[in-house]
This record gives C-alpha cells, sequence and structure tokens, in this order.
C-alpha cells in the first residue's frame, strides 16, 4: 500500500479528520489477551483502587494505538508513519458500565519536512483531560 494523500496537496495546519473511539470494560480485556498484559490494574476494579488509581484504566499502548488510527485512516496506508511517539500525561479511566469511555482525537500537519513526510501533532482526550502528550508522528506521503 502508498498513502493516498500526496504530499503536494497538503499544507501545515491542515487538519485531519477527527475521531471519537469508544473503550469498554470488554474492549480492555480483548486488548489484554491480544497483547499478552494482563496487569490487573487493566480489568479488576479493586486491584486498581487499591493501588492508588481511581478505577480500572486503558492499557497505555491501546490508547497509543487507538490515537494513530486517525492518522493512517487519514493516510490509507498504516505503513506511511515512519515514526511515532507519545508521552503518557493521564490515564484514560475506563467505568464499569454500559458506556465506558471514549478517547477523543484530533489532528494536524504542523511541518512539512523533507522526502515527502511531514509532522502531524495529536490531541487525545478522555473526560475532558489531555490523556497523551508530545503526541506525534511522521508520516510519508505519496
Amino acid at each position: 500500500m502508498t498513502a493516498k494523500i500526496t504530499y503536494d496537496e497538503v499544507e501545515v495546519g491542515t487538519e485531519l479528520p477527527a475521531r471519537t473511539f469508544p473503550v469498554t470494560r470488554a474492549t480492555l480485556v480483548r486488548y489484554a489477551g491480544a497483547s499478552g498484559d494482563f496487569n490487573p490494574i487493566h480489568w479488576n476494579e479493586r486491584f486498581a483502587k487499591e493501588v492508588g488509581l481511581p478505577d480500572v484504566i486503558a492499557h497505555g499502548m491501546f490508547t497509543m494505538a487507538e490515537a494513530i488510527r486517525v492518522v493512517t485512516d487519514w493516510t490509507g496506508d498504516p505503513g506511511a508513519v515512519v515514526e511515532y511517539g507519545v508521552r503518557f500525561t493521564k490515564p484514560v479511566v475506563v467505568p464499569n458500565d454500559d458506556q465506558g469511555a471514549e478517547i477523543q482525537v484530533s489532528a494536524k500537519v504542523a511541518a512539512k519536512l523533507d522526502d515527502n513526510t511531514v509532522r502531524v501533532d495529536l490531541t487525545a482526550t478522555s473526560g475532558g483531560q489531555k490523556v497523551l502528550g508530545m503526541s506525534r508522528a511522521v508520516v510519508r506521503l505519496a
């Protein structure tokens, strides 16, 4: 696959389509099974509270993966992402109810770089709090 967005059609400040990702306890259990990360802070409310958390929290890598989907959906090619990093600032708290939590993600092109690449800055929030800081991806466009 190759990116469907071309370098020439993108300007600094171009906003990517924002997305909201639902997260439930069932989502976390499925992610734990796929990733092998069965830390009880991600599924056991009693344990999470005993270690000082407000409730069960989403896996950091899950949160990071959901956020980059805004970029991969925009490019049309997950392989277009050549670099990606974040700083975890707040946990995504996932209550045990029918609604769970949501991760809201927006992104925009922050810089045009060499070799048909752009830097995309992402903003990820949940419950009104920023959950990822310094969330940036370098993406190679067509």
